[in-house]
This record gives C-alpha cells, sequence and structure tokens, in this order.
C-alpha cells in the first residue's frame, strides 16, 4: 500500500462527540448475549478494539424494549436493569482504554419468527399484515403501536445516554423496520405512513425527533441505512440524487447528525455521472457527517460467508479508501469484518504493519476474538 494512512488517523469532532481518528468499528451481530445480556466475554471483545485503537465502536444491534423487536437467538437487549448493566461494563471499558462507543438500537420488525426469544408467541410486526395458513405470522402495525415503538426507541436512546454512551445509532437499513417503512417493496399502507416518499419516512422522522427530545439538542444521534435490503440486494430507495435527497432531507431536519451509509463495496459509485460513492452522496446533500462502509480491508463481500464456505478474505488494498478520505468524500470510515478477526487492525495500519493483518474466514464468526 503506497497511500498516506495518515488521513485515517487525524481526530474528529462533531459537537460532544470527539474521536481521536476517523475509525469506526461497524455494528456487527455476534449471538453471543445468552438471556439478551451481554457478559464479561463481550465486554472484552469491545474493550480490545478500542484498546488497539479504533476511534468510535458502534456496538451490535441491541434491541429496543418492544415485544417484538428481536429476531435472533442470544442477541443483547438495552432495556431492563441486567440488560442496561451489562452495557455499562462494556461503556467503562472502552472508555477506560481510550475509546467512545455508541450502541445500535434496533428493532427487526417483520424478520422476526414466531418462536422467538424473549417471548415465542410474539410474531413479527411490519407496515403490513401476514397471514400464512390463516394464522398471523406479522402483524399489522396500528398507529398505536407505532407510538409504542416510537416510544421504546426513546426510552432506549435516554437509557443509552445515562449509562455513559458516547452517541446512538439507529438502526434504519437492511430490510429491519424502520426500513420496511422506507421501502415501497414492505410498505403498502394507505394511511399517511405509507405512499410517497414522505409519508414511508414519516416513521423514521418520528423516531428521530423523540430521540432527540429524549436526548436534548448535543447528544449525537447517528442514523444508518442502505439502499439494499436482505430480502433484495438489487433494492434502490432512491434511484437517483433528487430522490435521495428527498429522502435523507426531512431525517437531517429531525435530528441527525451523521449519516451512516451502508454499501456491500465502498468503492462502487452510488449514481450514473459521478464516482461518489453512498456516503459521499449523503455528505454533499445533506452537509452532515458521513460513515462509509463495504468491505474495508478485504478482497471479498461479507455476503460470500453468509453461507458454508472454505474461502478466505485477504488483506485489501486501501489506497483508494485513503484518497476518497483526503478528498472529503466522507468523514469516517466504518471496518466490519477486518475487525471481528483481527483485533488490532487499527494499530496494524497505523504502523504500516499490512502483513500483520489477520486474514478473515467464515470461522471467525464462531468466536470472540
Amino acid at each position: 500500500m503506497t497511500a498516506d494512512v495518515r488521513s485515517l488517523f487525524q481526530s474528529f469532532s462533531y459537537g460532544p462527540l470527539q474521536l481521536k481518528n476517523r475509525i469506526v468499528m461497524a455494528p456487527m451481530t455476534r449471538n453471543f448475549s445468552p438471556g439478551n445480556v451481554v457478559n464479561e466475554a463481550v465486554v472484552e471483545y469491545y474493550r480490545k478494539r478500542a484498546e488497539a485503537g479504533v476511534g468510535l465502536i458502534v456496538t451490535e444491534g441491541t434491541y429496543i424494549g418492544h415485544a417484538a423487536a428481536n429476531g435472533y437467538a442470544n442477541v443483547p437487549a438495552i432495556h431492563g436493569e441486567a440488560a442496561l448493566a451489562g452495557w455499562k461494563k462494556v461503556v467503562d471499558a472502552v472508555h477506560a482504554a481510550g475509546g467512545k462507543i455508541a450502541p445500535q438500537l434496533w428493532h427487526v420488525g417483520n424478520v422476526r419468527r414466531l418462536g422467538t426469544e424473549p417471548d415465542a408467541s410474539v410474531p413479527g410486526y411490519g407496515p403490513m399484515q401476514k397471514l400464512k395458513d390463516g394464522k398471523e405470522v406479522v402483524h399489522g402495525m396500528t398507529k398505536q403501536d407505532i407510538a409504542d415503538v416510537v416510544a421504546a426507541f426513546a426510552q432506549a436512546a435516554r437509557d443509552s445516554k445515562a449509562i455513559g454512551f458516547d452517541a446512538i445509532e439507529l438502526h434504519g437499513a437492511h430490510g429491519y423496520l424502520i426500513d420496511q417503512f422506507f421501502w415501497e417493496g414492505t410498505n403498502q399502507r394507505d394511511d399517511e405512513y405509507g405512499g410517497s416518499m414522505a409519508n414511508r419516512g414519516r416513521f423514521a422522522v418520528e423516531i428521530i425527533r423523540a430521540v432527540r427530545d429524549a436526548v436534548g439538542p448535543e447528544f449525537p444521534i447517528i442514523f444508518r441505512f442502505s439502499q439494499w435490503k436482505m430480502q433484495d440486494y438489487s433494492a434502490r430507495l432512491a434511484h437517483n440524487p433528487e430522490e435521495l435527497e428527498a429522502f435523507l432531507k426531512p431525517l437531517a431536519e429531525a435530528g441527525v447528525d451523521i449519516f451512516h451509509c451502508s454499501q456491500r463495496r465502498f468503492w462502487e459509485p452510488e449514481f450514473d455521472g459521478s464516482d461518489l460513492n453512498l456516503a459521499g452522496w449523503a455528505r454533499k446533500i445533506t452537509g452532515k457527517p458521513a460513515i462509509t462502509v463495504g468491505s474495508v480491508g478485504l478482497d471479498s463481500e461479507f455476503l460470500e460467508y453468509m453461507v458454508k464456505t472454505e474461502k478466505v478474505a485477504q488483506t485489501a488494498n486501501i489506497d483508494d479508501l485513503l484518497k476518497r478520505l483526503q478528498a472529503d468524500e466522507f468523514d469516517l470510515v466504518a471496518v466490519g469484518r477486518a475487525l471481528i478477526v483481527d483485533p488490532a487492525w487499527a494499530d496494524k495500519v497505523r504502523d504500516g504493519r499490512f502483513e500483520d493483518i489477520l486474514p478473515f474466514s467464515r470461522e471467525a464468526l464462531g468466536q470472540l476474538a
């Protein structure tokens, strides 16, 4: 690698959020929290990344206090005394190691299946009802349900601030609940929460406003969004810059401070006629700081590892990433799988020890290193 890595290690400031560098640990579900409470192994997992130079850690998705918020086994909650006490240990450990940390607040929506913890009888919730063999498998959300979820996001944000987190991230990406309202493929409501892009974004706007009221005017709110969905990797919320502006501007005006722009490959242009990636466009349109993400530091994308495979992802050249960062295309860089397998990734990049960076394989997902 030939590009100068110093731009990646410049400090970043936005209001009270003061970061020592531009490296963000991307949120990644790990399923190592039995009883939905983070344990000492999880505390150590995050502490190691902070100690080894990550500027901001965004936690794995942690589900809010709503009956249908969780969709997976052994993922952590962010409500209730035990869960919050567990997260307080993580926050304290990360701060002691010199890092900053934000929880990713999560509601999975209609991805949830009957039988999922903590209450197996609760179906998924989503914009639209879904029946199978005459049984409700997805509950179509009423306006009262929407109000309840908005309140649960606000409470999770309030609690996160109270136990010492430095910011919060709202998970509005990848086909989970907030994104299900955004996307026409999952939202065909005929009320004020469906139809136009403004209506489909109303749910997110209400969440952001409620969270802003809960945490106050200065506490940083990060919002993660994506074009692609788990159900459809080719899906697009916005087909051109004008549509992206119509999508993002209301979110920024509601109170988002930083946009976390999820791409499968950060180097791909988002629209024809420009080399800007999704984060570059978000920054240009809103004037807000943007986080880029998508196969940073590795030579293959994460989807190849969602199924059993012997493939190994090797360290990739980050010269293009550094040039884009130096050109102010985006402000922060989120690193995912490379940090799962190698806690010291940031320090190794800073020191030019690229040959020492560990390769990623599917086996890394089975342990907390």
